[in-house]
C-alpha cells in the first residue's frame, strides 16, 4: 500500500473493525456477497489480502461499492461483513439449509455459484410447504444430448448457448397429489390408488397427474408460484453436465450410457412404449431415485413435467439470453419422460409437446418461484 495511505488506512481499519464487532454478525446478504471477493461463503482473511493487494486500483472484484477504485470505504465494508455469510431468505420462504450442502452440490463452481447469489440454498415455500432449491445464473449448451441408444430428433437441434441472467427457485420434486388436493380441494390423479410398490400411506407423494398446462394456472395463481421457462428446466436438469442424463451419486459427470438410467429416473424398462409390465407402469412417490448436482428429483422419469413454452419446431440459431419461448402457438412443451416411457424421453434434451388442455395419466408439473 502506498506510505500517504497508511495513515488513512489505519483510522479506517480501526473505525470498520468496531463496526463490525458492535454490529453482531447480521449482515446484509447482498453486501456480504460484494465482500466475499473470492466467492466461498465468508469474508476472511484472504479476501482482506485480496483487497489490499488490489489496494487504489480499478478492480472490479475488489471495488466493492462500484466507484471505481479500491479504497477506504471497500474495507469499511469488507471489515463490516466478517465471517460467514447470511444469505436472504425470501419473504414467501421458510429457511430449511443456508449454504448448499457438499454432498448435494458436488461441484465447487455450482457451489461458489450459488452462494454468489446471496440467496438461501434450500428453503420452503411457507404456505404449502413445497421444498425448493436455488438455481444459480449461468450459461450453458441448450439441445441435443444423444444416448448411447437413442438419437436427437429435429426438435431438439440446433445446439445453442443459453445464459439465464436470474437466480430462481425450483421444487425439489414434482408437485405431489397431497400438495395439489390440499390447495385445490380435489386430486385429479388416475394413480390415486395403492400397489404392491406402493402402500397406501405413501400414494399422497405420488406425483400430481391428469392436470392440464391450462388447469396448472389456476393452482400457480394461488400459490404465486409459476412453471419454469423450457431454459430454466434444461438448465436445472443439467445441473452443470453436457450428457444425455444428468448427474448423480458415484455418475457426477452425467452420463449417455442407457442402462444406468434406473439410478435417476422410474420409467417403462420395455422399451415398448405400451407398458406392459404393472411394476412399471405406475408413478411412484416422489424422491425415490438419486437427485442431480442441484439436489432436484425426478427430472427423468415418473411424470412428464409442464413447462411455460409454447412449443416450437426448432430452436433458433445464435445465442439467446433468457428465452421465453414464442409468444404463441397451439401447443406448450413438456419435459423429462414419465413411468410410461422408455430411455429417450428421458434424456436432458428431449422434448414433446401438447395442447394446453392435454391431461393422461403421465403428465404433471413442478413449480418455479423468483426470489
Amino acid at each position: 500500500m502506498p506510505s500517504d495511505h497508511r495513515s488513512s488506512f489505519v483510522s479506517v481499519l480501526l473505525t470498520a473493525g468496531l463496526l463490525a464487532v458492535l454490529g453482531g454478525g447480521e449482515r446484509a446478504a447482498a453486501q456480504c456477497t460484494a465482500a466475499d471477493i473470492n466467492d466461498n461463503g465468508v469474508v476472511d482473511g484472504a479476501d482482506l489480502t485480496a483487497l489490499l493487494s488490489a489496494w487504489g486500483t480499478n478492480n472490479a472484484d475488489a471495488d466493492i461499492n462500484g466507484d471505481g477504485v479500491v479504497g477506504g470505504t471497500d474495507l469499511t465494508s469488507l471489515l463490516a461483513s466478517w465471517g460467514p455469510c447470511v444469505p436472504a431468505v425470501p419473504t414467501w420462504a421458510t429457511l430449511l439449509e443456508a449454504a448448499p450442502n457438499p454432498n448435494v452440490v458436488t461441484s465447487e463452481s455450482l457451489r461458489q455459484a450459488i452462494t454468489a447469489t446471496g440467496l438461501a440454498w434450500r428453503v420452503k415455500d411457507t404456505a404449502t410447504q413445497i421444498e425448493m432449491m436455488l438455481i444459480p445464473p449461468g450459461t450453458f449448451q441448450m439441445g441435443c444430448s444423444a444416448s448411447q441408444t437413442h438419437p436427437c430428433y429435429s426438435g431438439e437441434n440446433p445446439v445453442h448457448q443459453v445464459t439465464l441472467t436470474n437466480a430462481f427457485y425450483m421444487g425439489r420434486y414434482e408437485v405431489t397429489q397431497a400438495q395439489w388436493q390440499a390447495r385445490m380441494g380435489s386430486n385429479p390423479s388416475y394413480h390415486q390408488s395403492a400397489s404392491a410398490e406402493v402402500p397406501q400411506a405413501q400414494v399422497p407423494l405420488r406425483p400430481v397427474e391428469y392436470v392440464s398446462w391450462t388447469t396448472i394456472q389456476g393452482f400457480l395463481t394461488q400459490t404465486g408460484m409459476r412453471l419454469p421457462t423450457e431454459a430454466e428446466w434444461e438448465y436445472a436438469y443439467r445441473a452443470g453436465t453436457t450428457t444425455a442424463f444428468h448427474g448423480y451419486t458415484g455418475q457426477e459427470s452425467g452420463t449417455d450410457v442407457d442402462s444406468l438410467l434406473t439410478s435417476i429416473a422410474w420409467f417403462d424398462h420395455s422399451g415398448s412404449m405400451s407398458c406392459t409390465n404393472p411394476s412399471f407402469c405406475q408413478t411412484r412417490p416422489v424422491g425415490g431415485k438419486f437427485g442431480n448436482g442441484f439436489g432436484l428429483h425426478d427430472m427423468a422419469g415418473n411424470v412428464f413435467e409442464w413447462v411455460n413454452d409454447w412449443w416450437w419446431d426448432d430452436y433458433s440459431e445464435g445465442a439467446q439470453t433468457n428465452p421465453q419461448g414464442p409468444s404463441s402457438g397451439w401447443s406448450r412443451v413438456l419435459r423429462g419422460g414419465s413411468w410410461y416411457d422408455d430411455h429417450f424421453n428421458c434424456r436432458a434434451s428431449s422434448r414433446i409437446s401438447d395442447g394446453p388442455g392435454g391431461a393422461i395419466g403421465c403428465f404433471g408439473f413442478r413449480v418455479a418461484r423468483t426470489p
